[in-house]
């Protein structure tokens, strides 16, 4: 089954109402189901209690970043399976390699386009 046509259960990790908006708009039009949390925190609850496909993880957010959202949900029980995709504005190879660096499997520039995703979701198998 194709990335394009299959119908992935998502954890969007955002803090910000607009971009919640676009990425969730964008990706339900795929047919994709979406869950929002809204920093780190949020997050690992969520996971525990989801069955997710992948992860979209902003990198920049208050209470918990993304990048120590994901370096727990790392030492979770299945979190070393789950693919965890940054979402950031920062798209230097430095910010790249540092989210790689702290578990996360691929890298999106914001602002959020489906392209990217499908091109990072064949990189991964998925």
């Amino acid at each position: 089954m194709s990335w394009e046509t299959k119908n992935y259960s998502i954890l969007l990790v955002e803090d910000n109402k607009l971009n919640q908006t676009v990425v969730k708009f964008t990706l339900r039009r795929y047919g994709y189901l979406i869950d929002v949390a809204n920093n780190g925190i949020e997050a690992i609850e969520m996971f525990k209690q989801g069955d997710y496909d992948f992860i979209l993880m902003d990198i920049m957010m208050p209470e918990m970043d993304g990048l120590d959202a994901t370096r727990a949900i790392r030492n979770l029980e299945n979190g070393q399976k789950i693919p965890i995709i940054a979402l950031t504005a920062d798209i230097m190879i430095a910010n790249e390699e540092k989210c790689l660096r702290n578990g996360m499997n691929g890298h999106i520039a914001k602002p959020f386009e489906i392209d990217n995703l499908f091109k990072v979701l064949k990189s991964l198998d998925l």
